[in-house]
């Protein structure tokens, strides 16, 4: 089977599970897979379990998202992070909460560890936490004599080393350009045996990547959602807490972190098990329901990390083939992401001065992508097909002209 014809048999077979979002636009073309995807038609089924729960239950509602919502929802995530300790996941609505607590444990004037290319969501706090002292040391990702970034674990590494970080943060997959970061496991290592907790952010890879973060040495904190790459919407984002996390006190605590001692009238702040350790206070069940019909979804379909990798690197290829093909490069549209595949997430960026005029004349042709800067981002969804990937390829050489 051809690479166009093995895309095609996966997607026209997804196709029907998102009847209603692609009902809405059947001569549009979503390339915008890396922000939002389409929602599978068993999560409204979802949405309305979780209204009729409220309805049936009243306040009883949190004793099933606590005793049956919540761990379903960990052992799924846990399956696709790649690790046995589901219980040691902590829940919230996005992931700047859970970044935000990982930071109040540490001393206002700590030095943290970075990149310069993490989403906003942390680069905007840490530029807040700088404000009032947290020394915040960015290490360039691929400065102007590195446009390949083949340096850059060394240069991670060896800022370990020179500034003694209370904590590290980076990401695994840049959502700037796709660059997958496969020096990871070697970088972790280096912090682990100078004894510094790493927080890497998986958003851009959860679902997208196989992953087997148990492996990973060190104090490692996973964070990621389900808002992208696993199609549950808002509202479904998690932590995984490193197995000795007793020693992590967030200063930024919600009464569900301790939820079994409410009662007690010692004022003494505790923390309670594993992942609740992180967690904030009341919130919308919604998404969790909507994640684990989802969840279901993806195993009723057979789609692991692994059957959607490989639908993604076909996709992707499908697009760097076909731009080079139309001698885009030419055109003023220089590829931001890597070549290799290995080392690319599941989009493709342009870098180009005109990011923000192309993505606005490709809306106007119902073709939706996004621009970051002077990056322009095409990001196929496993369903997807080769024809709306071509009208995408073929509308851009004509407003490259």
């Amino acid at each position: 089977m051809s690479e166009a014809a093995a895309i095609d048999a996966l997607a026209h077979r997804l196709r029907p599970h998102y009847s209603r979002f692609l009902a809405h636009r059947p001569s549009e073309v979503l390339l915008t897979a890396h922000s939002h995807q389409a929602w599978p038609d068993v999560s409204r089924d979802a949405q309305l379990e979780a209204w009729d729960d409220a309805a049936r239950l009243v306040d009883g509602k949190w004793s099933r998202v606590f005793s049956e919502i919540i761990p379903a929802f960990r052992a799924q995530v846990a399956k696709r992070l790649g690790t046995t300790r589901a219980t040691d996941l902590a829940i919230a609505p996005n992931t700047h909460e859970l970044v935000y607590r990982l930071a109040s444990c540490f001393p206002p004037n700590a030095t943290v560890l970075t990149t310069d290319q993490e989403f906003h969501s942390l680069r905007r706090q840490l530029d807040r936490l700088g404000e009032d002292g947290t020394h915040v040391v960015r290490v360039p990702v691929s400065p102007e004599h590195d446009r390949d970034a083949s340096s850059f674990a060394q240069r991670f590494q060896a800022a370990l080393h020179e500034h003694r970080p209370a904590w590290a943060a980076l990401s695994m997959v840049f959502y700037t350009n796709a660059r997958l970061l496969r020096a990871l496991p070697e970088i972790l290592e280096t912090a682990s045996s100078l004894r510094i907790p790493v927080l890497v952010d998986c958003y851009h890879a959860f679902n997208a990547v196989p992953l087997a973060v148990d492996l990973w040495p060190g104090t490692v904190f996973v964070t990621a959602g389900g808002y992208k790459y696993a199609q549950l919407g808002e509202g479904a984002c998690f932590m995984l807490l490193p197995a000795e996390a007793e020693r992590f006190r967030p200063r930024s605590t919600g009464w569900f972190s301790d939820f079994a001692r409410l009662a007690s009238s010692d004022h003494r702040v505790r923390y309670g098990d594993g992942g609740d350790r992180f967690f904030g206070s009341t919130f919308d069940p919604t998404p969790l329901y909507r994640a684990l019909r989802t969840f279901e979804h993806f195993d009723a379909l057979g789609l692991s990390a692994s059957v959607l990798r490989a639908q993604s690197v076909r996709q992707t290829e499908h697009l760097l083939r076909g731009a080079e093909a139309r001698h885009l490069g030419a055109k003023g549209l220089q590829l931001a992401s890597p070549r290799a595949p290995e080392d690319r997430g599941a989009f493709v960026a342009f870098e180009t001065e005109d990011a923000q005029r192309l993505q606005a004349g490709l809306a106007a042709r119902g073709i939706h992508t996004d621009a970051r800067g002077t990056l322009l981002r095409l990001g196929p969804a496993p369903y997807t097909t080769v024809a709306e990937m071509d009208r995408a390829l073929d509308a851009l050489t004509d407003l490259s002209r």
